[in-house]
């Protein structure tokens, strides 16, 4: 058996699995061929990797010899067939994507679609990342507002503590609760899920509470789309929250759908100038009405950040974290002896699998081709 581990595009800095890690497969008799430079950007050089047993090859070689790669970001590489690929796909706005790794008879595992239950909390990539992607929406809020976070007073006056509004309590919003209070910022938090109104209390933020919303509770962390009776009380709540805000951070996101729309031009003018915005949903088409992925603009005084890709601004940690992942997961699929074991009876194997034999085997990636 062989692993291969490929550097990712020239915009991410993370690496699928660290150096250390690689040890946990070469004591196992697995060879583990990594690309030149691949750690690179995670600060983790070529001899380090050697030094934990992997082998520095070109990526040709990589690709050729490899069962199995390990690729966070779909390889553009068209020569990739008949392997079995383990990454963050993101198949439900790539179907066209997926499809062409089908028609070369690929095996593609896509790790933000594990069902996401317990048993699958330690393969967790959502979880892993967000929680840094929420930290990090914190801090750099902080750099960007031209005023303190905390209260002080001092002898030429004193300072009101920021007014922090979080719209989304799942993983990164409640790290970037947890974050926020600690830089001394009072937090509001809104969710349509009443259920984690008690984490959020417990984390000494405010629960902003709307009525009527539908139940998310299967929904996997994610937001749901609600009624329209609801989005208007939803709408004239978070108006009435923002309108006091100096740092908003949004995170929510619905499965395979554009993201919500919960901050409007209309709520956006009644912010104080000065204020910050950090979109994390921005990928999918953000949560306000300016957001633009990866770009910063200033729009009446109002500062907002779109930025999907907070967690690779950690690229040691992050990629600790997700090498941690990965590693869990492929224990589901490689036997103790190192073989390969593709059971199809585990719901996790099953639920991540993308394409098979030529196939989208995915349900909902299927249901987008056709």
């Amino acid at each position: 058996m062989t692993i291969g581990i490929l550097r990712e595009p020239a915009f991410e800095t993370r690496v699928s699995l660290l150096p250390e890690a690689t040890a946990t497969l070469t004591k196992r008799g697995i060879t583990v061929f990594t690309e030149q430079a691949a750690g690179e950007k995670a600060f983790s050089s070529d001899e380090e990797y050697i030094k934990f047993g992997a082998q520095i090859r070109s990526r040709d070689e990589v690709i050729q010899a490899a069962d199995i790669i390990l690729s966070i970001h779909p390889p553009a590489d068209g020569t990739i067939n008949s392997k079995i690929l383990i990454g963050i796909y993101q198949p439900l706005f790539a179907a066209p994507v997926m499809y062409e790794f089908a028609q070369r008879r690929n095996t593609l595992f896509s790790l933000d679609m594990l069902p996401r239950t317990t048993r699958a909390q330690s393969m967790d990539v959502l979880s892993s990342q967000s929680n840094i992607a929420g930290y990090k929406a914190v801090l750099h809020a902080s750099n960007i507002y031209s005023r303190y976070f905390p209260m002080f007073m001092t002898a030429a006056g004193s300072i009101a503590p920021a007014k922090v509004l979080i719209l989304g309590a799942g993983v990164a919003g409640l790290q970037a609760i947890a974050t926020a209070k600690r830089l001394g910022a009072v937090v509001e938090v809104f969710d349509t899920r009443p259920a984690v109104k008690e984490e959020v209390m417990s984390l000494g933020a405010k629960f902003v509470e709307v009525e009527g919303a539908a139940d998310a509770s299967k929904a996997g962390g994610y937001a749901v789309e609600q009624t329209e009776e609801f989005l208007q009380k939803q709408k004239a709540r978070i108006a009435e929250s923002i309108a006091k805000a100096d740092i908003v951070i949004t995170t929510a996101q619905i499965p395979g759908k554009k993201a919500p729309l919960l901050v409007t031009e209309e709520m956006i003018v009644q912010m104080r100038k000065g204020s910050v915005i950090i979109d994390i949903a921005a990928a999918t088409g953000g949560n306000t009405a300016f957001t633009k992925n990866n770009e910063t603009i200033v729009k009446d005084g109002i500062t907002i950040v779109g930025n999907s890709a907070l967690a690779a601004s950690m690229p040691s940690d992050a990629s600790k974290l997700y090498g941690k992942n990965v590693l869990n997961f492929l224990q589901l699929i490689i036997s103790k002896e190192g073989n390969l074991n593709l059971n199809w009876e585990d719901d996790l194997v099953k639920g991540s699998c993308i394409t098979h034999n030529g196939e989208i085997v995915h349900e909902l990636v299927k249901a987008l081709m056709s």
